[in-house]
């Protein structure tokens, strides 16, 4: 297996993948949205910004990753941009994997439901309100699903109290 280089930085992922499909597809779509990506380990992320994540979702489906396999969040607990959604799309014609992400903050943890894109995302979106707080504008039932509606707190929050609230 030939080793793959670690590309970091929006420029250089631009540069030396100019030809990738995801590349192309965002870039022709609107550049501008793109605010950073790497490739790492084989594997392409993307991120754009919070208000653009339904359309590129949409745009990486119609340039062939026509699987949704999940999404999922991470609390980096820091000021700014605290929480990071990443969606894991797959190509079966291409035979690949990309992560699509974005980031939000904490005064505002706000990302549009990519439902409309695939309704598949609808359980992913949900538990990832239960756990972290984040809400999905445009989802059609978002509520708790792995925690009663009367708890208190979001618990794979970084500052969630290891004991809960007492």
């Amino acid at each position: 297996m030939s080793e793959q280089k670690t590309l970091t930085g929006k420029a250089e992922v631009l540069t030396a993948m100019a030809e990738h499909p995801a590349v192309k597809a965002i870039v022709a779509w609107r550049p501008e949205s793109l605010v950073d990506a790497k490739f790492d380990r084989g594997e392409l992320t993307l991120f754009v910004d919070a208000e653009s994540v339904r359309e590129a979702a949409s745009t990486l489906k119609a340039a062939g990753y026509n699987f949704f396999e999940d999404l999922t969040a991470v609390d980096w607990n820091q000021s700014g941009m605290r929480f990071q959604i990443s969606y894991h799309l797959l190509s079966h014609s291409l035979r690949e994997h990309i992560r699509l992400a974005t980031r939000v903050t904490a005064e505002e943890p706000v990302v549009d439901s990519i439902t409309p894109v695939w309704p598949s995302a609808n359980y992913y979106e949900r538990e990832v309100f239960d756990l972290f707080g984040i809400r999905f504008e445009g989802h059609g039932n978002l509520r708790r699903i792995m925690l009663p509606e009367e708890f208190v707190g979001h618990p794979l929050r970084k500052d969630f109290p290891v004991e809960g609230y007492r």
